[in-house]
């Protein structure tokens, strides 16, 4: 047998393969005869029968004591299995024959189902059942495509090598076809073959099949082979030869091949493959290949720096450089830029040596002078030059490709570019050199007059038509539709929408399924427990610390919660440290709670809280309409769906003092209070301050959230006649900084919660945003885009939350504040001044980085809103360019200021500018001190005209 296997699989010669496989198998059936000898063996779980007696469980008694003397083989069987003692399976299935392992079999799945209901307390006794089942299981089934299933349960997959062993002894004595058939089968599952290695490779071996190479038996053999020895035994494992080429290709690749150690570290990947290549171990020109076509199928750079590295070890020959030219110009176009930066040193080489034609060095161009990376441009446009130098012929195909960079958002790349065409230029004909001065078009303002001394009568006149702000159009708000009226579009609903990711939709839902509960209660149960798993909402800890969206509302519905549970969840208000996060997801779980216990009772036939518009706000009409109907019911409002739709009404609508005056003549409790929440028109009010930035992180107030404190004005009412959760609002929380580390689900229901108070929300989520600029966290700018939205004024907080989103480290975040300062200038909200004014301080102590900034706004002013843009930097750069320290970065910023005054034609002067643009430097700091310098001096005859 380990002779057949040894030249079956593909490695490094017969005699390799059958040491290999003779030792593997040695130390198996060792293991297998040790820990059937000595009873525990490395199996821990011995006396999980006793200590589940011990602990009054039942589970590991019946059909013995938890021992197996006594009774028929398959009840020893049994209870052997019962007692979680897995070392003694493979003896006691040795007697059994095909009747009695059937028989056996079909009391194992019921045992199984038994297992899966156990609650968490018999954990341990579970789990080493569970191991036990996993080796009779084994041995007890007949067809492959079963025992692969057995093996391959996620409720018995064992990550414990010992437990493979195992089950190798119970199959020793099947067909080889039978055993490939298994091996197979588990390999092509993922988690199974990450798992079930030992298991795997054991099959393989003693079934001489060919070696499986899928992603998950790759993972697991990388891992299990990666240590101080790897080129060692990357040389003797016959199945390198195989499953390398296919990690080489994998989507994703194996965790240990991208581990960050350097190349002299044993366990370092590329360097192991590099040797085995010179030794011949590995083919050379598969390698290369491999490689080449992984880099071109592109990806995440994690996933593309192995093959990177094994390539640049492996050096292909000029030969392979030569044929590859096609795939080398794909990648400078499209890779990532590690992989971009190499194709282009390859192209460069054969650019040197006459093997690229002037035709693939213009493809090349175009592709490059497209990407945003100032370095590889920088590299191409030198690269243009050398070979124009060389071959002057080649002038009219590359240029035009050169004059692509005259669109760059770098101007001194666009000068670079200029003056390269400006040296050749002359040895183009008319053609070609009237593309080249269309082209000329997209050069900066800044660049116009050397284009046109260039150019000439060639170059298109400017049209002279004055500058127009160009800004999105207004949001509307949308109204929210009717709830659902039928319990299987309600159920629907429910399914898609049970969660947290759109308020607007949630609050529809909600609402619907407190109506349908009321007039259909038990055909909505029904269609409930047949449309969700209702279990787990029944194990008491399950709602402990999260509603789960509406699951919460369905567990009541169903009559699943205790009652000392639900009064927890209405009465639980907060400290005076709890975190603004937790506090402002408080308001929305405290009225599920309440939707728990009212849901399909009298006391609460629809919901007032209910919002009219998608930000959440609710018409001051048509919550006095809902107050009058709970009056003719005979019903008073739930104090939490209340206390929501005061927090929600429109205070500054034009219809609210008309309101109130019908609030009042209702004649009730809650009509007076809103008649009287409407007349005070006073929004929940903030005072934002910051402490004083420590000398070093040790001293706690290094980090910009740790020095946010945030005020919460004295409402009394508010405090009084509020429910627990909302008491917050009016002043209880302490003023101290907060950090907190949790992840709030409810983060779209934020500004939904306060629709009309969207500067208490912004201060609320200061201390999340911050981390997003200067502890680099992510996805913390999602509430920004309803704050823009939302009513209420936008002061100092909405305009500091935007500040720290435009110096977020992540991209995404960065937009959406992008977004959120734009929908605020289209809306007439935005303080240019006050955003410029805050955005000064964090830049100059270091929170807001001035390369993340001047990309957000290099974006903003991209969309036509080059005036706005001016409109912060100009009280920025002050504080910028008079600060103590320099700061590092400036030059980017004033180059997207310089941008924008040549587009908007501003005027004006900045302090420090020119002492900053007359300095003999050629820095990009300077330089662009001197471009936004002069254009501010031109200035533009037209004042700016704004459009929506």
């Amino acid at each position: 047998m380990t002779g057949s296997a040894g030249t079956a699989m593909d490695g490094g010669g017969p005699e390799v393969g059958i040491s290999l496989v003779n030792r593997v198998m040695d130390s198996m059936m060792t293991k297998v005869r040790s820990a059937v000898v000595r009873g525990a063996g490395n199996d821990t779980a011995g006396d999980a029968g006793s200590a589940s007696g011990d602990a009054g469980s039942t589970g590991g008694t019946e059909g013995g004591t938890g021992g197996t003397e006594g009774g028929t083989p398959v009840e020893q069987l049994l209870a052997a299995v019962r007692a979680g003692r897995a070392h003694k399976v493979p003896a006691l299935l040795e007697p059994l024959d095909a009747a009695a392992r059937k028989t056996a079999l079909g009391q194992l799945k019921s045992l199984r189902s038994e297992v899966r209901a156990w609650d968490w307390k018999r954990w341990n006794e579970a789990t080493a059942v569970r191991r036990a089942l996993y080796v009779a299981g084994a041995g007890c089934q007949t067809g492959a495509a079963a025992t692969a299933t057995w093996l391959g349960g996620r409720d018995l997959l064992s990550w414990r090598s010992e437990d493979g062993t195992l089950v190798l002894s119970v199959l020793a004595d099947r067909d080889p076809a039978w055993t490939a058939d298994v091996a197979q089968r588990l390999a092509a599952r993922p988690a199974v073959a990450e798992s079930s290695y030992g298991l795997i490779r054991g099959l393989v071996e003693r079934s001489g099949c060919a070696v499986p190479a899928t992603d998950g038996y790759v993972l697991a053999w990388t891992r299990e082979i990666t240590d101080s020895r790897l080129v060692e035994r990357l040389r003797k494992d016959s199945h390198t030869r195989v499953l390398v080429p296919h990690a080489l290709a994998m989507a994703e690749t194996p965790d240990r091949l991208t581990w960050s150690v350097g190349p002299e570290a044993p366990t370092h990947w590329p360097t192991a493959l590099a040797t085995l290549v010179t030794e011949g171990v590995l083919d050379r020109a598969q390698v290369v290949d491999l490689c080449v076509s992984r880099l071109l199928r592109g990806g995440r750079a994690r996933d593309l720096r192995f093959p990177l590295e094994v390539l640049r070890l492996v050096e292909p020959s000029a030969d392979e450089r030569r044929d590859r030219v096609p795939d080398w110009i794909g990648m400078t176009a499209d890779a990532p830029s590690p992989v971009a930066g190499y194709a282009q040193e390859v192209l460069a080489g054969l650019a040197a040596d006459g093997a690229l034609s002037a035709g693939a060095l213009a493809e090349m161009t175009g592709g490059v002078l497209f990407r945003t990376e100032k370095k590889l441009v920088r590299a191409q446009l030198t690269l243009v030059g050398k070979v124009l130098a060389r071959e002057p012929g080649a002038v009219a195909e590359l240029l035009p490709a050169v004059a692509e960079a005259f669109g760059h958002e770098d101007t001194t790349i666009q000068e670079r570019a200029l003056k390269l065409v400006g040296r050749h230029a002359g040895a183009v004909d008319a053609s070609v050199r009237r593309e080249l001065a269309e082209q000329a078009g997209l050069l900066s303002p800044v660049h116009r007059p050397a284009a046109a001394a260039l150019f000439g009568n060639d170059l298109e006149a400017e049209s002279g038509v004055p500058y127009e702000e160009i800004l999105p159009p207004v949001p509307e708000r949308e109204l929210v539709v009717p709830p659902a009226t039928t319990v299987e579009a309600l159920v629907e609903e429910l399914l898609t929408r049970g969660q947290y990711q759109d308020s607007a939709a949630f609050e529809r839902t909600l609402d619907g399924l407190v109506r349908l509960a009321r007039r259909d209660r038990a055909g909505l149960e029904a269609a409930v427990r047949e449309a969700f798993p209702t279990e787990h909402w029944e194990h008491q800890h399950y709602f402990t610390h999260y509603t789960h969206g509406a699951e919460v509302v369905l567990a009541g519905l169903l009559g699943l919660l205790p009652g000392w549970r639900v009064d927890s969840g209405r009465a639980k208000g907060n400290g005076r440290k709890a975190c603004h996060h937790e506090a402002l997801s408080g308001i929305l779980d405290a009225r599920l709670w309440e939707a728990a216990d009212l849901i399909g009772t009298d006391a609460l036939p629809f919901l007032l809280a209910t919002p009219t518009w998608h930000t959440g706000e609710i018409d001051p009409v048509v919550l006095v309409e809902r107050l009058r109907g709970y009056r003719e019911a005979g019903v008073e409002p739930a104090p939490a769906d209340f206390a929501q739709a005061l927090l929600r009404v429109g205070r500054g609508d034009p219809s609210a003092a008309r309101a109130a005056e019908e609030a009042e003549a209702l004649g009730t409790r809650a009509g007076g209070r809103l008649a009287a929440w409407l007349r005070a028109g006073k929004p929940l009010g903030t005072k934002v301050r910051f402490l004083a930035k420590g000398k070093d992180p040790a001293s706690q107030k290094w980090w910009l959230t740790d020095r946010i404190v945030v005020e919460i004005d004295d409402r009394p009412v508010v405090r009084k006649e509020f429910p627990a959760a909302f008491r917050w609002l009016g002043g209880d929380l302490g003023a101290a900084p907060r950090r907190c580390y949790h992840w709030m689900d409810t983060r779209a229901h934020w500004a939904a919660a306060l629709p009309v108070d969207r500067e208490f929300v912004a201060a609320c989520v200061l201390s999340s945003l911050a981390s997003g600029a200067d502890a680099d966290q992510r996805g913390v700018t999602e509430p920004l885009t309803a704050l823009a939205e939302a009513g209420g004024p936008a002061s100092r907080s909405v305009h500091l939350a935007v500040a720290f989103g435009l110096g977020c480290q992540d991209a995404d975040d960065r937009l959406r504040a992008v977004d959120a300062l734009l929908v605020l200038a289209a809306r007439g909200d935005l303080d240019a001044r006050l955003l410029g004014t805050e955005l000064a301080w964090l830049v100059v102590e270091g929170a807001v980085k001035p390369n993340r900034l001047a990309d957000a706004l290099r974006t903003t002013a991209a969309t036509g809103a080059y005036g706005t843009v001016w409109a912060v930097l100009e009280p920025l750069l002050p504080d910028l360019l008079g600060a103590e320290k320099p700061v590092r970065g400036l030059g980017e910023v004033l180059a997207v200021a310089a941008d924008c005054v040549e587009r908007c034609g501003a005027r004006g002067e900045v302090a420090g500018l020119d002492a900053m643009a007359s300095a003999r430097s050629a820095s990009q700091f300077v330089v662009q001190a001197k471009r936004l310098s002069g254009a501010l001096r031109r200035g533009a005859d037209q004042p700016l005209a704004e459009t929506a």
